[in-house]
């Protein structure tokens, strides 16, 4: 990395503490707990020998049998994590100190520093309208330096298509895993699900990370304001009071939707505003996964 240059180097650096910041969160939200891993996945029981850990008997199967037996995770020896970033035009909006690709970044490396911690594999890829940087899978520490690389090279100013990313995803993990995609999602939601739905038939487990800006949330614009278009949109001069209602009213519809079709097709969903504490939310969904699991 003593080629690279020194701006880039400092984004790196940025990148690294922010997301270590956020670990912290995790582990202080989660009452740090050891236990942050995704496997989630039932397989087997096997019989309980001294040494085990007791929080994983099925004691269900002891009121049957009347003899211990643990319940066993098909990824819980051999977790691949698969990051998948938006890196899109429009993950540049900002309204406050962090853009949402700096949120998604950031949680991304959180949670890649997290996996690999746990001594199991990351893969990862950015993507606009197509994945455009992809890394295979790996438990090395390097790893996770040539992630922090990547995404501080920050978005492109090209227009996101999710969906199809989604389908050369599925078609380009050769190892089933955990897959956690962090967008905007603003992408048409049939389209969107298609490629969430394609992950899931290959029996991935899929977590969607809806990252959205407050402003985008509560449109608290009131004076005539300038729009600066994204991923190819034009400029707009509004009266935001105008048309404040519509707008809450499209995109609520649309952040719904999403919502219960990730519910319906049991993919977890998790909302990452870049106004509040990414380490406590991250914590929080975190720590309900264990409980489910």
């Amino acid at each position: 990395m003593n080629g690279l240059d020194p701006d880039v180097l400092s984004r790196i650096r940025t990148l690294e503490l922010r997301a270590r910041r956020a670990i912290e969160g995790i582990l202080t939200g989660g009452h740090r707990s050891k236990q942050h891993g995704f496997a989630v996945e039932f397989a087997q029981h096997r019989e309980y020998v001294p040494g085990d850990d007791i929080r994983h008997i099925d004691w269900k199967v002891y009121g049957r049998k009347e003899r211990f037996y643990l319940k066993q995770y098909e990824l819980e020896t051999n977790l691949v994590c698969w990051l998948l970033v938006d890196a899109s035009d429009s993950m540049r909006y900002g309204s406050g100190e962090l853009t949402k690709h700096d949120v998604a970044a950031t949680a991304a490396a959180a949670l890649g520093f997290l996996v690999n911690q746990q001594t199991d594999s990351v893969g990862f890829g950015v993507f606009d309208s197509a994945i455009r940087q992809f890394i295979k899978p790996s438990g090395q520490a390097t790893q996770i330096r040539e992630i922090l690389r990547i995404l501080a090279e920050g978005p492109s100013s090209e227009k996101s298509d999710i969906g199809a990313v989604m389908h050369e995803a599925a078609e380009r993990f050769n190892r089933r895993g955990v897959v956690a995609v962090f967008s905007d999602l603003f992408d048409d939601p049939a389209t969107l699900l298609e490629g969430l739905k394609h992950l899931k038939y290959l029996r991935h487990e899929v977590v969607v990370f809806h990252v959205l800006d407050g402003a985008e949330i509560e449109f608290p614009f009131r004076q005539s304001t300038l729009f600066h278009g994204l991923e190819q949109f034009p400029d707009l001069l509004t009266d935001p009071l105008g048309v404040r209602e519509s707008y809450l009213q499209e995109f609520n519809a649309f952040r719904t939707e999403v919502q219960t079709a990730c519910r319906l097709h049991q993919m977890d969903y998790v909302e990452l505003r870049t106004d509040r504490d990414l380490g406590l939310t991250l914590a929080e969904y975190l720590t309900g996964r264990n409980r489910r699991s």
